[in-house]
């Protein structure tokens, strides 16, 4: 990283002590010398270049913000643009893949969601069926007082008004198609009552 003379060293050392008072002017020159190398970097690192030009933003906000922190006694800026390139190259690539392994993660996740419940549906299917074949052999009255109530969700009341029929005489048709209705499904009492 440090293939460039003496006094060109000095001179990007002191624009980044110019970047560190707020010098807009360092800055650009700064950027000018150094985002190629930067660039560089950061396309060895990442490989896309999309990302890398995503990456070279964040470095030179870096840069702009951390300026103050820089040490010219400890190694030259170009150095230490390449070493902030180099880390939020890193830092890119991880997070790049932690959220490729989510999203994957997530998709497997979503398969078996999604696969439960085709299968759930299936079967719920499967059991409407038996179930409405099952209320058919029940007969009249029964059939529609259990119609009404169970699938088109009316209370005994309704019902009662709906067949014009007293409220005694819907509950009881309601209570015996019920006990009809388990006794040609197989279980005995209905958990409906």
């Amino acid at each position: 990283m440090s293939s460039c003379s003496p006094e060109e060293h000095a001179r990007l050392d002191a624009l980044v002590e110019g970047v560190a008072r707020g010098d807009q002017r360092a800055f650009s020159q700064l950027y000018d010398a150094l985002s190629p190398l930067a660039f560089g970097v950061i396309i060895q690192v990442l490989g896309n270049n999309s990302l890398a030009e995503e990456v070279l933003q964040e470095v030179f906000v870096e840069v702009w913000n951390k300026a103050d922190n820089f040490d010219s006694d400890r190694g030259h800026a170009r150095t230490w643009v390449g070493r902030i390139a180099h880390s939020r190259a890193i830092d890119k690539l991880r997070a790049y893949h932690a959220s490729v392994r989510r999203d994957d993660q997530d998709f497997a996740l979503d398969e078996r969601i999604r696969g439960v419940d085709v299968e759930g549906e299936a079967l719920s299917n499967v059991e409407a069926s038996r179930l409405r074949a099952a209320v058919d052999t029940i007969g009249e009255p029964h059939r529609t007082a259990v119609l009404l109530t169970f699938f088109n969700g009316l209370s005994h009341a309704e019902l009662a008004e709906s067949t014009d029929v007293p409220l005694g005489t819907a509950k009881t048709r309601v209570r015996d198609g019920v006990r009809k209705l388990a006794a040609v499904w197989g279980r005995g009492e209905s958990h409906h009552e």
